[in-house]
């Protein structure tokens, strides 16, 4: 007896194999996005470093200046007091709104990130519902189909045997 049903379960195997390879996949991207959006946040955290760092350069490059003037303006000495108190209070003002702004970011990036990790995670779960119900919809239609197969090969067996018996019988009615 010839096995008919071969390809149709190869073919459905291949089908589930691409379904949740696909499945995989999609997988796959969200967790790379998530990577990515973590590393954004580092990037935040690194930007914000870099920036204060240069802003206590500029300050400390000010103060450098007024040194030199004190130091070889004659007359200058102490007059500068006034003046290097305001830079400090501006510069000190400019580092706390630095950090605020910072912060706020920063929470608000990663309260974004946990929506959307949310929201990605129950996507993930009603993907996984619905694949689930696909493959046993699959599964069922695989078996119908084999089935459906096997009773076509049994009648066409059946009826090769018929027509080799009518065969027969015309051969020796002749």
């Amino acid at each position: 007896m010839v096995d008919y049903t071969a390809p149709v379960t190869t073919t459905f195997e291949l089908q589930r194999q691409t379904i949740e390879q696909g499945t995989e996949a999609f997988h796959r991207t969200v967790e790379m996005q998530q990577r990515m959006s973590n590393a954004m946040v580092d990037g935040i955290e690194s930007s914000e470093s870099a920036q204060r760092q240069l802003v206590e350069l500029q300050h400390d490059a000010i103060h450098q200046t007024m040194d030199a003037v004190e130091a070889n303006v004659p007359g200058v000495e102490g007059n500068l007091d006034d003046i290097r108190a305001a830079v400090d209070e501006q510069f000190e003002l400019l580092l706390e709104n630095h950090a605020e702004a910072f912060d706020t970011l920063a929470t608000e990036v990663e309260e974004g990130l946990t929506t959307y990790d949310e929201m990605s995670g129950d996507a993930l779960d009603a993907l996984e519902e619905q694949v689930d119900l696909l493959l046993e919809a699959h599964e069922e239609l695989e078996t119908q189909s084999v089935e459906a197969v096997d009773q076509l090969a049994e009648q066409v067996e059946e009826m090769q045997s018929q027509m080799q018996d009518v065969s027969e019988q015309t051969v020796e009615a002749v």
